[in-house]
Parts: C-alpha cells; structure tokens; sequence
C-alpha cells in the first residue's frame, strides 16, 4: 500500500475529519491558522486537492477580509486575479504595509506583481516598463500623479528588501544598478530612494559577490548618480 493509501486508510479509520464533506472541512480549515496550511494540504491528496480550488480561498478570502466582497471595479493592467490571487495580495498588505481600507488590495497585487516581474521571470523586463506600469495601475484606480509616485516607490523599496539572497538576486540588482539612465517624465521615472536602496544592498548584503571588473563597474555608475557616496561602499 502506498503512503497516500495508508494515510487514507489511517484517516478513516481513526480520524473524524477523513470521513467529513468537503464544504465542512473548508470550514474547518479557514480556521486553521495560515503558518500550518502547507501541512494541512499534505496530510492527504483530497486536501491538497481542495487548497487548489476556488471554493477554499474564496471562503478565506470572505472570512479574513469581508470588505473584500465590496470591492469596486478594477481598471488598470494588473490582473486582480481570482480569490487565491487576491488573498495573498490582501494579506501581503495587512502585514507588510499595515494598510486598511480601499488602498490595500492596491498595494498587495503591485507588490506580487513586482516581486515575480523581478523574481520569478527567466528574463525580466526593463525596470522602466515594469514601473509604469505600475504607476498605471494606480493612476487608472483614481490615485493622484504624486501619490501613485510615492507608493510605487514605497512597493520598490518593501520588494527589494525581501529578495532572497542567492547568486540571482544579485545578478538582478546588479542589472538595475548598470541599467542606462533614460529620461522619464515625472511620475514615470524612479526615486531616488529607490535607486539609492539599489547601489546600498549591492555595497552591502551581495559584496562578496563582486569580482574586480563588475564592483569597478558598479562603483563608477554610483558615483555618477550619487555625490557623495558612503565611504563603506569604497574599497574592494
């Protein structure tokens, strides 16, 4: 018997929750806090099944955040997806951004959607593209040129901070650092804070990283953005 088969027959036997409908253990497992969901999901394949499905996250969804069935429409080139997408947008802004009300849902899908532009795709495209868009996104939700400016660079700056550390990441901000200086109209180009946080994560978290020619190469492009640089960023 394999080991899906033994859990199924361990499951029915001895535990109440084997023989239970699926809306019940929906019910049941919304309730479970969200730290043990990847646990509860292996314990056997109706579960995992059930963590695939709609009806599971939309319920989620309903019972973590009930203003979320209020919501308005949603314009703009960001996907808002469907409740499993929207949950983890939702949840990513209560907890990261501390943000309530009609603002959070915002915050959670440009934040994933800059994070997998950047983290997950083989080849990400240019920063500026994936900015804009961005900006476009709060634009076309009725936020103001100077807001959609300043929460762009509040979801860089949260994205940034939470790359893992491994030989891609570096290879990543290492690209943003050497990407060409193009002339953007305001709110389409790039903070300052953001550019900045780019050059001090390379100078610090990846600096063992470098090889001669590449942290030269970085360091010369600082110098041409910023005046003055850190001391601690000089010396390889």
């Amino acid at each position: 018997m394999t080991d899906e088969g033994k859990s199924s027959s361990l499951l029915s036997s001895w535990c109440p929750f084997g023989k239970l409908p699926d809306h019940l253990l929906i019910e049941i497992f919304i309730r479970v806090p969200i730290s043990e969901w990847g646990q509860v999901s292996c314990v056997k394949k109706q579960w995992a099944n059930l963590f695939r499905e709609e009806c599971l996250w939309h319920a989620a969804l309903v019972r973590s955040f009930p203003l979320a069935g209020q919501a308005k429409g949603w314009p703009g080139p960001i996907p808002r997806g469907l409740s499993k997408r929207r949950y983890a947008a939702l949840y990513v802004s209560k907890y990261m951004f501390s943000l309530d009300g009609e603002m959070d849902e915002i915050m959670g899908h440009t934040y994933l959607f800059l994070k997998e532009q950047l983290e997950i795709s083989t080849m990400p495209p240019p920063s500026g593209i994936v900015h804009g868009t961005i900006i476009d996104q709060f634009i076309a939700c009725g936020i103001s040129r100077d807001r959609a400016h300043d929460l762009t660079s509040k979801i860089w700056l949260a994205v940034i901070d939470n790359l893992e550390e491994t030989d891609r990441t570096f290879h990543l901000l290492k690209r943003l650092a050497l990407e060409g200086d193009v002339f953007l109209p305001y709110p389409y180009s790039r903070s300052y804070k953001v550019q900045w946080r780019i050059f001090e994560k390379l100078f610090t978290d990846f600096r063992d990283c470098f090889n001669r020619v590449d942290y030269y190469d970085v360091l010369g492009c600082a110098k041409q953005k910023f005046q003055p640089i850190p001391s601690a960023w000089l010396g390889y």
